[in-house]
């Protein structure tokens, strides 16, 4: 019979999927405006291991702000969260700093998710809660993949869809000789 790990057994099962991870997954969040979107990405991108979170645009909440933290639950401490930065600014610096760029988003062109190319260093990109990723981001993608869904509803919240696509680089990335 199955039981629930104890705190030690836990640690233990985390430290192990840490050692086996060895590339860097980024996020750039292109004008989300929702508080409690940004605390539940920042929980779900410290959950794997996300490195850099560009959250781009005017009018972007603060992760520190107790809307975002109600969701996040301090969990943005283990994040450099980068804000202040119109989204070109945010797509340099994440090319400079090595990242192919992968667009999440149910657009023109976009393959599957599961079939996109989701290894090495990768900077998911997600868009506004509305609008989705912008003319700029989207131009700037190496690669663009959208959620296959097979329900009545035709698209995920921003926050779900950041941990579905970030739960897949990482699935892809352990599955990899």
């Amino acid at each position: 019979m199955s039981r629930p790990l104890g705190s030690t057994e836990l640690k233990r099962l985390h430290r192990e999927w840490r050692r086996r991870t060895d590339t860097r997954l980024a996020l750039l969040l292109d004008g989300v405006q929702g508080p409690f979107n940004l605390g539940a990405i920042a929980r779900s991108a410290a959950a794997y291991g996300v490195t850099t979170v560009w959250a781009a645009g005017t009018e972007v909440p603060s992760v520190r702000g107790p809307k975002a933290q109600k969701t996040a639950m301090g969990t943005d401490r283990y994040l450099d969260w980068r804000t202040g930065m119109t989204v070109g600014e945010a797509l340099a610096q994440a090319r400079a700093e090595g990242y192919r760029l992968v667009g999440v988003e149910l657009a023109e062109g976009a393959g599957p998710l599961f079939a996109a190319r989701l290894t090495g260093d990768v900077c998911l990109m997600l868009g506004h809660e509305d609008r989705g990723l912008g003319r700029v981001a989207l131009e700037a993608c190496d690669e663009v993949a959208f959620l296959p869904l097979v329900g009545k509803v035709g698209s995920l919240n921003v926050a779900t869809a950041a941990a579905v696509a970030l739960y897949d680089a990482r699935r892809q990335h352990w599955s990899t000789p």
